[in-house]
């Protein structure tokens, strides 16, 4: 499988301030996360680079001012921008995966890996863990919880997910 370099983590919304600094709406689990990060980039390839002088959470908002970026005109030209992170400048705890990777991965049974129940087509997060959504063959969609008794591996280099579905999350098995 081959992984995207350059992640997309927000988006330039507003200007913050008089002095060149701009509110990002962070497109990440924590808001703080993007605050960790020396250099923001501006294209898919990482050709266009942005140092980051401060970077602060503000109301769910990531704050960041650029180098470079000194007035509130220069800070409006970057509005709308998407922002990426390069994603060699971070290491995951084990069993944590962008979700980017894990769209498109097709999910087998664990036990039966002959059983195919589909592609993982969109991961949600309403709450205490997340939910992978599985479009089936024929069209339709099931919803399983992201947690350790359903998802049993996660195989990324071979484009593969392995789950043990709890009773009645595809009912048409049983």
């Amino acid at each position: 499988m081959s992984y995207k370099q350059f992640l997309e983590t927000g988006k330039i919304v507003a200007t913050h301030g008089i002095a060149g600094e701009v509110r990002i709406q962070p497109w990440c689990d924590e808001a703080e996360f993007l605050t960790e990060f020396d250099a923001l980039y501006f294209d898919a390839a990482g050709k266009t680079q942005r140092t980051v002088e401060r970077a602060r959470v503000h109301k769910n908002v990531v704050v960041v001012k650029f180098k470079g970026v000194d007035s509130v005109e220069e800070a409006q030209s970057l509005r709308n921008q998407i922002v990426y992170i390069d994603r060699e400048e971070l290491e995951l705890p084990e069993g944590t995966y962008f979700i980017q990777d894990l769209i498109g991965l097709e999910v087998l049974d664990a036990d039966d890996p002959q059983t195919v129940y589909g592609t993982l087509c969109e991961v949600s997060q309403p709450g205490a863990n997340d939910v992978y959504h599985i479009r089936r063959p024929d069209g339709t969609e099931n919803l399983i919880p992201a947690i350790p008794d359903v998802v049993v591996q996660t195989d990324l280099d071979g484009n593969r997910m392995f789950i043990r579905p709890l009773k009645g999350l595809f009912d048409d098995e049983d």
